[in-house]
């Protein structure tokens, strides 16, 4: 790969060692762009105190960043001086990681190819344990005023950098780098503006080609890194050269790009997807009781069906031939009676087929009880129980700030803000679809049932 002309040899000084919770009080960095070069620091108020030990550490005291700019202040400057470079620190996901959550404080997305110092002198140098900065400077000859300052310490990767384009050279230093940088070449058709703004979270991503055809629906947790993977697969090359078009759609998790990708893949069939069938005729066995003691399956649509805890229901099944295959099979395991389980006519207390194979244990000629039968069938079923619905309506699946609301297995939406509840309630329920229906059922503690459902569908309760 080419080494960038446009570089950004950073170090920050922070609070601590938690982007979230931790801020930075400075920023120091090397410019370069081809042979020019620039040097920029400030100091950052970070808006918290800075404990003794970072004090002693840094030298950064509360007096001297009381008067500084805070990080929100820089931000936009800041912003456009990184644009476009590639990202180069020591330990570069600590910088990286505190930077691109400070910008994100400030409302700006920001992203960035990273290289880290650390990893390539450890590739470069591998006879050599210790590759820190203090290291660097005794092995390499580098100096620095004083350690520990932003502006000292992005100096000194810089330093390093130099050194590395005379021994052991541009070759060798683009030969590393590929382990940590992927070559991308976007697609010939797709314009670089749309992949620009990609985010590093989860979501899924769609590719379209020609006539606006879907080519790939896929999810990721980090959509930036797994949309970029598919342009520098070898595997996708044919794909790569059909692609016009690029959607995506950020999630709070895993649990709603699931759902979302399985309802474009289903919607959208695309061309390169392995394709996924709407279950429009599942069918399941539900037990009707005749009285008596006596349980007969019955086999229905699975969209007909509510899953209460008051009627099980057995297997999903995407043709009868397929469910009462099922059924025989159980039959001739356990001994079950074909006439009492409908598989078979009989005048009432003549044998089944199955008394003359020896494999009935004799329900229909009175050996045993209907009831004892129809413990036993319950028995063999069991195994291909479905989870009952548990709830008297529609519940709550809640992931980070987004909810999934859910009715009788049937996925309704997602909402961010309580005011679109009315809506979803008052759509027509979607049909069972067994892949949403495994998904959720592996969430099932998770749920909260929805007080006053039918209040909230005529939209009269108060947020």
């Amino acid at each position: 790969m080419e080494i960038p002309a446009a570089l950004a040899f950073v170090d920050l000084e922070t609070t601590g060692t938690n982007p979230l919770t931790d801020r930075i009080t400075e920023i120091g960095m090397v410019l370069m762009d081809g042979e020019q070069e620039e040097s920029w620091s400030s100091l950052v108020n970070p808006g918290v105190e800075i404990s003794p030990f970072i004090e002693q550490l840094t030298g950064i005291s509360n007096a001297m960043v009381a008067t500084a700019p805070t990080f929100a202040e820089l931000a936009d400057p800041l912003f456009a001086r990184l644009q476009g470079r590639l990202f180069i620190a020591h330990n570069a996901r600590f910088d990286y990681g505190f930077l691109k959550q400070e910008f994100a404080r400030s409302g700006l997305r920001f992203q960035a190819d990273t290289l880290c110092t650390v990893k390539l002198s450890r590739q470069l140098f591998p006879e050599h344990q210790k590759h820190n900065l203090d290291a660097l400077m005794q092995r390499h000859g580098l100096t620095a005023p004083c350690r520990h300052r932003a502006l000292a310490d992005a100096s000194l990767i810089h330093q390093f950098w130099q050194t590395l384009q005379a021994e052991p050279g541009p070759a060798a230093i683009a030969a590393a780098m590929k382990n940590q940088i992927s070559q991308t070449r976007l697609p010939p058709h797709l314009e670089a503006r749309a992949v620009e703004a990609l985010p590093e979270a989860a979501g899924v991503y769609s590719f379209f080609g020609t006539d606006d055809q879907a080519l790939h629906v896929g999810r990721a947790k980090n959509l930036r890194k797994q949309v970029f993977s598919h342009f520098t697969s070898p595997r996708n090359l044919r794909m790569h050269q059909e692609i016009r078009r690029l959607d995506w759609q950020e999630c709070p998790g895993d649990i709603g790009a699931r759902l979302l990708e399985d309802r474009l893949v289903k919607t959208l069939q695309p061309l390169h997807n392995r394709p996924r069938k709407s279950s429009s005729v599942l069918l399941t066995w539900r037990l009707d009781d005749l009285g008596e003691g006596r349980l007969k399956p019955c086999l229905v649509e699975a969209h007909a069906q509510d899953f209460t805890l008051d009627t099980p229901c057995y297997g999903l099944f995407k043709s009868p031939r397929e469910a009462l295959e099922i059924l025989r099979a159980l039959a001739t395991e356990q001994g079950l009676c074909d006439t009492l389980l409908g598989l078979e006519q009989t005048a009432p207390g003549k044998p089944c087929c199955g008394i003359t194979a020896k494999r009935c244990k004799g329900a229909c000629i009175g050996r045993e009880t209907p009831a004892q039968h129809s413990m036993r069938l319950i028995g063999a079923l069991i195994r291909h129980k479905l989870q009952p619905w548990p709830y008297n309506g529609p519940a709550l699946l809640r992931e980070g700030d987004e909810a999934h609301l859910v009715d009788a297995w049937r996925y309704l939406g997602s909402i961010r803000d309580t005011s679109d509840l009315p809506s979803l309630l008052n759509t027509s329920r979607p049909a069972f679809d067994q892949d949403i229906y495994r998904l959720l059922v592996r969430q099932l503690g998770r749920f909260e049932p929805l007080k006053h459902p039918r209040a909230w569908a005529d939209a009269s309760v108060p947020r």
